[in-house]
């Protein structure tokens, strides 16, 4: 440490609102001393002794951000979130199985890996169901698959798809919902609040046009983010949730809580929390376990 003060690494390669917010809030906090990590300018060996006391991870690719917190965080340094609960919670698959064996209600899942094997799930599930890359986010290349014309169709372009992750086939059996779905923040042992996204269209997240209302945080609501927060490993995450008429059910977990729009309905708590939340690690690291550690 520099003094009294924490020598705080934030990890990025594009400044999104978010990241502005998290900066103006560190840079005027007393016991923080900010250095900007541009993973694009970034360059890291196995001896790297980083001249840090934590880093905050806001990097948008799975990739950089884990060989970063991999490093870093065996070198000493307190990483938020960490390399276990980034792992989990990048991969869709990953994030399915620590909720399910955790028993938090979450919806149905099948993994293909190749186009026959996904028709076959898919009448499983029974239509519609939804199609997700395991590792993307903001709603992107998501397909809402109807029937069995449809199927073909995206099953058959998706597996000319160069990526490695579109020999993945991840789907989730389609749950109706009112027009909506939650997004709840989750900072250690608190839920600092929640944010209603709504939308004309199935897809509701704030990056495809989603609107932010207030959502009231129940006892209920609660309870199942907190539990859903500990199956992956605990640590600053977006928990976002459907309601169904069986009550709620978990369908994400986002690790680099993005929060743009809510920021319009919660305001500054959550930069706030955030980075006070990193300081509390640093002065007394949580010796939780990971409850689904992969490495």
């Amino acid at each position: 440490m520099n003094g009294t003060k924490l020598r705080l690494g934030l990890l990025f390669s594009r400044l999104r609102p978010e990241e502005k917010l998290l900066i103006r809030t560190a840079r005027q906090h007393p016991e923080i001393e900010l250095t900007l990590l541009n993973s694009r300018e970034l360059i890291l060996s196995p001896a790297t002794k980083p001249e840090l006391d934590l880093l905050l991870d806001r990097e948008i690719s799975q990739s950089r951000a884990l060989c970063t917190l991999r490093l870093l965080q065996h070198s000493g340094v307190v990483c938020v979130n960490r390399y276990e609960v980034v792992r989990i919670c990048g991969d869709k698959l990953f994030t399915s199985k620590a909720l399910r064996d955790a028993g938090v209600p979450t919806p149905e899942v099948k993994i293909a890996f190749n186009p026959e094997s996904a028709r076959a799930a898919i009448e499983e599930l029974g239509y519609p169901v939804v199609l997700k890359p395991v590792d993307g986010s903001w709603g992107r290349l998501m397909a809402k698959i109807e029937n069995r014309t449809a199927a073909e169709a995206i099953l058959e372009h998706k597996s000319h798809l160069s990526s490695y992750y579109h020999s993945i086939f991840y789907l989730q059996k389609y749950l109706e919902k009112p027009g909506r779905d939650i997004r709840a923040f989750v900072i250690g042992a608190e839920v600092v609040g929640a944010t209603y996204r709504m939308a004309d269209h199935w897809i509701t997240n704030a990056a495809q046009g989603g609107r932010a209302a207030r959502c009231p945080l129940t006892p209920q609501l609660e309870a199942l983010c907190l539990q859903a927060a500990r199956a992956v490993g605990g640590g600053a995450l977006a928990i976002d949730l459907m309601e169904t008429p069986e009550g709620y059910t978990v369908h994400e977990i986002n690790c680099a809580m993005e929060f743009k729009e809510s920021f319009k309905v919660l305001g500054a708590i959550l930069p706030t929390r955030l980075i006070d939340y990193c300081i509390e690690q640093a002065r007394s690291p949580a010796t939780t376990p990971t409850a689904t550690e992969v490495v």
